[in-house]
């Protein structure tokens, strides 16, 4: 059997404590900012000999944003990008899963940040499948994005006196997903 088609089975949820959301944006045109967000949730269904009528869901909690520096996190959480008061969550819902290769898929699905939805793909590799040595089962993916924060009303930005601006408009997004059974 695959590692792919034993990885989707009846119900899988995702395992906060190994799974994160990691992003990387241009600064002053100059470098790149990485960050990511912790406790992540969510689930896979659907029937394991049929992964392309599979379902995922993904919540992130904007409140665990982390870029290593305590002031540009408060402003990721202010109404000037994430507005983690009125918008406490990004999510992801798949519409479509299509086989890509043998361990990947292209899973498309609305994305909701600050309330718009916007339709993006996944580009999602499987990982691998384990028992766990508590006796559960496991499996792993990693997924990857490009989208333009623009689309979903994170407009915030500074004009340099050089030219350009403090913070570009394309993120690179990856996810790292650990999911366990749940039968």
């Amino acid at each position: 059997m695959s590692t792919v088609a034993a990885a989707v089975a009846t119900a899988w949820q995702v395992d906060p404590a190994h799974s994160h959301v990691e992003f990387a944006v241009r600064h002053l045109m100059i470098s790149t900012v990485k960050g990511r967000f912790g406790g992540v949730s969510g689930t896979l269904t659907g029937d394991e000999a049929d992964p392309e009528n599979a379902s995922f869901a993904l919540t992130i909690p904007v409140a665990t944003v982390d870029t290593h520096q305590s002031q540009r996190d408060e402003h990721l959480r202010s109404a000037d990008f994430f507005d983690a008061e009125q918008h406490p969550a990004i999510t992801f819902r798949s519409t479509r899963i299509e086989r890509a290769g043998r361990d990947s898929f292209a899973v498309a699905g609305d994305l909701t940040i600050r309330g718009v939805s916007k339709p993006i793909t996944l580009t999602v590799h499987a990982g691998g499948r384990v028992r766990d040595p508590w006796g559960g089962e496991r499996v792993g993916y990693n997924a990857a994005t490009r989208i333009n924060r623009k689309d979903f009303g994170l407009n915030w930005n500074q004009a340099l006196e050089t030219g350009g601006v403090v913070v570009g408009d394309q993120v690179n997004v990856a996810i790292e997903l650990e999911l366990v059974h749940t039968p």
